[in-house]
């Protein structure tokens, strides 16, 4: 009988560990979830080790957007502990002058208010079409970023993403994008497949960035097909 290996699932930018609840809902029973958290660290190598702490002994470990490149990181730090990683709507670039300085400012002027969660803009970007009504949805992802706090958003927001010189990733890998993904492109998945030795790359279609919201239950099958054959 095949060993079930606990999978240990990190969220993305301003996103806290409800995240997963929908995904979760689609698994089996008898298949243990943990969900990690992004909230602390001021580096992208100390917020992998934080959740290495935690992690057990061996894992199935899945990143998404943010949450990838700590799971990159964390990976490669601990080949003997992760079995296999899933890296679901990210990338392998760095932050542009432009993007960082947009960050800054909006750093600025969120300091000065009582934030109460990202803007109605920056969350519709992350949503297929159709969803952009979505107001559910739309409440989920606001008010996640609301718990996490001011404190949170500046800590992520000026986080360093430039891989490490050298980083290796050696177990077996899946690379999960969404077709319709306004915050990483297909271009970028592919760079992630060639970067990583013998990486599966997997397209989800109807999605927007926001795969564990928008499909769940097509998530968890890939996932957990992929990982049966293996």
């Amino acid at each position: 009988m095949k060993e079930i290996l606990p999978w240990v699932c990190i969220p993305g930018f301003m996103l806290d560990e409800t995240l997963w609840d929908d995904m979760k809902a689609n698994l089996a029973e008898s298949q243990p979830l943990l969900c990690a958290s992004l909230a602390s660290g001021d580096s992208i190598a100390t917020m992998a080790e934080n959740i290495a702490v935690s992690a057990p002994e061996r894992f199935v470990l899945i990143g998404f957007s943010l949450g990838g490149y700590v799971a990159r990181t964390l990976a490669a730090q601990y080949p003997q502990r992760v079995a296999a990683l899933v890296l679901i709507a990210t990338s392998l670039r760095e932050d542009t002058p432009q993007q960082y300085a947009a960050k800054q400012n909006t750093l600025k002027i969120q300091q000065h208010l009582n934030f109460r969660g990202l803007g109605h803009k920056a969350i519709i970007q992350t949503l297929r079409p159709d969803n952009q009504n979505n107001q559910e949805m739309i409440s989920r992802i606001r008010q996640m970023s609301e718990r996490l706090g001011f404190d949170v958003l500046s800590r992520q927001s000026l986080l360093n993403r430039k891989t490490p010189t050298g980083q290796k990733i050696s177990c077996p890998t899946l690379i999960i994008a969404a077709a319709q993904d306004q915050m990483r492109s297909i271009d970028e998945a592919k760079e992630l497949q060639e970067f990583i030795p013998q990486a599966s790359l997997k397209i989800i279609e109807n999605s927007g960035h926001m795969l564990p919201l928008e499909q769940p239950e097509i998530l968890a099958e890939t996932i957990s097909g992929w990982l049966n054959q293996l």
